[in-house]
């Protein structure tokens, strides 16, 4: 009886996350594929609700929206490597190299942006990669050429690296946190240089961690629009400001389903191979 009585304490417990998820996740996102089957007409702007593949058809035929997806794909991933890059050095000193009082400084140092609007980030960045901004300002004070990196493609990457640098800091960190020293000061007592015992001890053992960090720097950019609407330029739209303009301009919003849906495979896909290195393994 008692055992019952646990097993119903828990379906209590379970009942209402998993509701909320049922109804309000994954039902919204079976509503976002049923519409994308739809169509609005063109002269009424009525949704019609029959089903049709002209929004699929139309995304496989225009060079446009696939040129768009190749940008967004691209530089999610351009973002992800130049994280894991930067990550790396910071994450193996607060890691491995400091005391626990310099951890937490460092740590609190990295969360600090993240207490600020994101919008506030943004706009900080204009101002530093702007014609009149702070980096030509310090290369005219030293003589050196101006870049011209406002409202283009480099910004997005630039800013985009600099925003969801944290999220890959920290499972970083975490992943750095679990190698044994033992294993380290092992492979220098059988003859093992700095670098091979990176390149076989440590490494290996971190790539969970960089795997789950990827999967919040990919995706969160692959989502984006509110950055690509601030500091991209004509030719730097992403897959969200379309899927914006459809549902807030044009009121298309079967088409903009359609193309949200590239969003959802990729994202899957992406979760899939990084699970194969070990990206969940922690939760």
């Amino acid at each position: 009886m008692s055992g019952s009585r646990k097993l119903l304490g828990h379906a209590a417990l379970l009942l209402p996350p998993f509701g909320w998820l049922t109804v309000f996740y994954l039902g919204s996102l079976s509503a976002l594929l049923l519409s994308a089957f739809w169509q609005v007409d063109s002269m009424s702007g009525e949704m019609i609700h029959e089903w049709t593949l002209d929004n699929f058809r139309i995304l496989a035929t225009d060079a446009t929206y696939r040129i768009i997806a190749e940008r967004t794909i691209g530089i999610a991933a351009l973002v992800t490597v130049t994280d894991i890059i930067l990550a790396w050095p910071l994450a193996y000193v607060i890691a491995r190299k400091v005391g626990p009082r310099m951890k937490l400084v460092l740590l609190v140092l990295v969360a600090l942006p993240l207490w600020s609007s994101m919008l506030a980030r943004i706009y900080s960045w204009r101002l530093i990669l702007g014609h009149d901004g702070v980096l030509n300002w310090f290369l005219r004070t030293v003589g050196l050429p101006e870049q011209s990196f406002a409202f283009t493609n480099v910004a997005l990457w630039i800013v985009f690296t600099y925003l969801w640098l944290p999220f890959m800091l920290m499972p970083l960190v975490s992943a750095l946190e679990r190698i044994p020293a033992s294993l380290p000061d092992a492979a220098g007592d059988m003859g093992a240089t700095p670098f091979q015992t990176f390149r076989t001890v440590i490494f290996p053992l971190a790539i969970p961690g960089m795997a789950a960090g990827s999967v919040f720097t990919f995706a969160v950019t692959l989502g984006e629009y509110v950055t690509p609407m601030l500091v991209g330029g004509a030719g730097s739209e992403f897959i969200g400001n379309v899927v914006y303009s459809n549902v807030g301009v044009s009121g298309n919003i079967p088409f903009a389903a359609a193309y949200s849906m590239i969003l959802l495979v990729v994202v899957g896909a992406y979760m899939l191979f990084a699970r194969r290195f070990g990206a969940f393994d922690g939760a």
